[in-house]
């Protein structure tokens, strides 16, 4: 393993991994392109190796614990989802027969290189969150009227599109109005990015709750494909770290929900018995193994009952 600093973007340790060279990592993902010639030869296009890491982030933080399986259980899952979907989107291949190395099948797929839009695109069906709290300051969120009375977890009359500003490493990504879109990247490109998002979701909500479980928001990213000259899906999509799943049985508007996702790690870093001060610039601590196995658990359940399969 290398330990030399990521060129760009979150520092930690990376794999050697034959044929691609590491050029990025985010707070829980890898990036490699391609040493080999025959790689691009064999998919066409220039290409990316997403390879997604069992590290996860909460309150801006990569925490050193990690969650085993974890990046086996997003990529399987965004894999499924790329299937459900009828979107344009970055996959060109995920198995070793694609070329992608035997050390992180599984967890990695090659991908389209695109030229990503700098906008977070988000669809809120319910309102929770940052939106909540956007809602209780102005009755808006991202400048959208809404009606009075609403309360955590309320479901809206219909999906709305509450993009957000990519930010980097350690900053929080910023609830921004539709016209900051335009501004960014011109009305059309806006309006596309806008139904794109909007048909994901409601794809996406209607096989959700045929299973049980609520998807009370989700976040999604495109770039443009200078190949196809489309816009295309990319990152992961649908996963319990870009989305909120919510189980249909327990589900009771006014109060937080429980959610497919970091929740058991941010309950105990926010509790007394982590003794973390969240507003100091103390890393958090190392994870319990009671909430690293409650996590991984809830990851497992959502690929479960999600896909209708075991998660071997």
């Amino acid at each position: 393993m290398s330990n030399d600093p990521a060129p760009r973007g979150f520092n930690t340790k990376t794999l050697d991994l034959p044929g691609w060279t590491h050029v990025y990592s985010g707070k829980v993902r890898d990036l490699y392109e391609p040493a080999d010639e025959a790689i691009l030869q064999r998919m066409g296009q220039d290409c990316v190796l997403v390879v997604a890491s069992d590290r996860i982030s909460a309150f801006d933080h990569v925490l050193s614990s990690l969650i085993p399986d974890k990046g086996r259980i997003l990529t399987q899952l965004s894999l499924w989802w790329f299937d459900q979907l009828d979107v344009d989107h970055h996959v060109l291949g995920s198995t070793v027969e694609d070329g992608v190395p035997a050390e992180v099948e599984g967890r990695a797929m090659i991908c389209k290189k695109l030229d990503m839009f700098p906008v977070e695109c988000i669809a809120r069906g319910y309102l929770t969150g940052s939106g909540l709290q956007e809602y209780k300051a102005s009755g808006t969120v991202c400048n959208i009227p809404l009606p009075e009375g609403l309360v955590d977890g309320s479901r809206l009359d219909h999906a709305i599109f509450t993009p957000s500003a990519k930010a980097e490493v350690g900053e929080h990504d910023e609830n921004i109005p539709y016209d900051a879109v335009v501004a960014m990247v011109g009305d059309d490109i806006a309006g596309r990015l806008s139904e794109l998002t909007l048909k994901i979701y409601s794809t996406a909500e209607k096989i959700t709750r045929e299973r049980g479980i609520i998807l009370a928001d989700t976040k999604v990213e495109f770039g443009y494909d200078p190949v196809s000259g489309l816009i295309t899906l990319g990152d992961e999509v649908l996963t319990p770290d870009s989305s909120r799943f919510w189980d249909a049985a327990t589900y009771q508007p006014g109060q937080a929900q429980p959610s497919y996702d970091k929740q058991y790690v941010r309950d105990w870093l926010t509790s007394a018995e982590s003794g973390w001060d969240r507003s100091s610039d103390t890393p958090p601590p190392a994870l319990p193994n009671e909430v690293v196995d409650r996590t991984r658990g809830r990851y497992v359940e959502a690929y479960e009952r999600l896909t209708g399969k075991a998660f071997a």
